[in-house]
């Protein structure tokens, strides 16, 4: 396994915007993992640690794009209708290598290898039969209908990119090249832990001045959809040896470690005291709301990410923050969603100086224009906000207010969970 530089989660501002933060991660992190060769039917969802180059043109030949008859353009009379003859017929994975003569013809079918010297394919609708002859009509263009061998991709064509996170269009790329395996990413392996003693798991019993554990759900499926290879290590106490100990033995196996909440000033929060003894600990103070406190650090050579407690701000944080910098320690290029603008349905004020996420849900007005919607509910700990969104819209820190019809950015969850 690759390490990180020491201190490379080292933040000596003591306010930062997520821009900047992210600027950072992008700066000193990279893979820390090695890679495997995946066949390419396991390969959908990894990351990819080649480049992949066509070694032949796809496709190879020049082939027929419908049904109908191929031949020389030149061959045709450009005031009235052409009588072609007919001398054959060539089907998919069946080429000819009979020569064809001025006036001649084949009968052609779709993705069958258009012979020799040939150039144009009528479709068979457009033209009209007459016994072993054809009769095509003036005004046919030459070259119609044909698929030329390179028209996908050109021998030497650099058509997937290291780092790039393979989705079924780029497998059935690969396959055209007769790829079978692929060199990947290893996954990355995490640690996943919650902490407190007011934590229940899901299943327990209910106790008083209890909660359920939706923190360590919610984180793992998040990390699923990045690909991650999950361990649930469950709930920790808060006791500070048995913090310590967790903790110490996560880093010995695993590559990066996750916890959800215990990284606060408070007296009991020994997630922070634990990590920060075994390693090096800083928190990150960023200009974001919903999102504090959050910690980044390493234990051993282990990198480590604590996150808020709040089930919303757990969730948000992971996606704006803790997303990218697992990316990039898989080894992925971008780790930037894509976002579209969207007229916003409702008013709001924000606090200046601070970047806030906000879940909404999109609706047709009666113009046809998807519009956000913002649920009645918004908070760090009411993860029922983001149950009943589409998305998160992006409000930039020197924006205080938002008023209906205002265009704000939008990024859809398939982008990003």
């Amino acid at each position: 396994m690759r390490q990180l530089i020491n201190d490379c989660f080292s933040c000596g501002k003591p306010l930062i915007t997520v821009s900047e933060a992210l600027k950072m991660l992008k700066e000193r992190l990279g893979p820390i993992v090695d890679s495997e060769l995946v066949s390419l039917s396991n390969s959908v969802g990894r990351i990819l640690a080649e480049n992949i180059v066509a070694p032949n043109p796809v496709p190879r030949f020049d082939n027929a794009a419908v049904d109908g008859y191929a031949f020389r353009h030149k061959d045709l009379n450009p005031k009235k209708s052409t009588k072609l003859k007919v001398i054959g017929r060539v089907t998919a994975g069946h080429p000819t290598k009979n020569l064809t003569n001025a006036g001649e013809t084949w009968r052609i079918f779709t993705g069958a290898p258009i012979p020799f010297g040939l150039d144009t394919v009528i479709m068979q609708e457009d033209c009209v039969q007459i016994g072993n002859d054809i009769s095509v009509p003036p005004g046919v263009s030459s070259g119609i209908n044909r698929r030329k061998a390179g028209e996908d991709l050109n021998k030497g064509d650099i058509f997937l990119h290291k780092g790039q996170k393979l989705q079924a269009a780029h497998i059935g790329q690969a396959a055209s090249i007769s790829r079978k395996q692929l060199k990947m990413f290893k996954q990355l392996r995490i640690a996943l832990f919650s902490s407190g003693d007011e934590i229940l798991d899901v299943g327990e019993n209910p106790r008083e001045g209890c909660i359920f554990d939706s923190n360590r759900y919610s984180i793992n499926a998040l990390l699923l959809s990045l690909g991650c290879k999950v361990e649930d290590l469950g709930i920790l106490p808060d006791k500070l040896q048995d913090i310590e100990e967790a903790l110490y033995n996560a880093a010995e196996q695993y590559d990066v470690i996750i916890t959800s909440a215990g990284v606060s000033s408070g007296d009991e929060d020994h997630i922070r005291e634990a990590a920060a003894s075994l390693g090096s600990l800083y928190f990150w103070r960023i200009a974001i709301r919903p999102g504090r406190p959050l910690a980044l650090g390493q234990i051993e050579k282990t990198p480590f990410i604590g996150l808020p407690g709040n089930p919303a701000a757990g969730i948000i944080t992971f996606l704006q923050i803790a997303r990218p910098a697992l990316l990039l320690l898989s080894g992925a290029k971008n780790t930037q969603p894509l976002c579209f603008q969207v007229p916003a349905h409702f008013s709001y004020r924000k606090k200046a100086g601070l970047r806030e996420w906000i879940g909404v849900s999109l609706k047709i007005n009666k113009q046809g224009i998807s519009e956000a919607h913002k649920f009645s509910k918004n908070g760090a700990g009411i993860l029922s906000s983001l149950v009943a969104s589409d998305g998160l819209i992006d409000l930039p820190e020197n924006l205080t207010k938002i008023e209906p019809g205002m265009m704000v950015n939008f990024t859809p969850f398939s982008e990003i969970t």
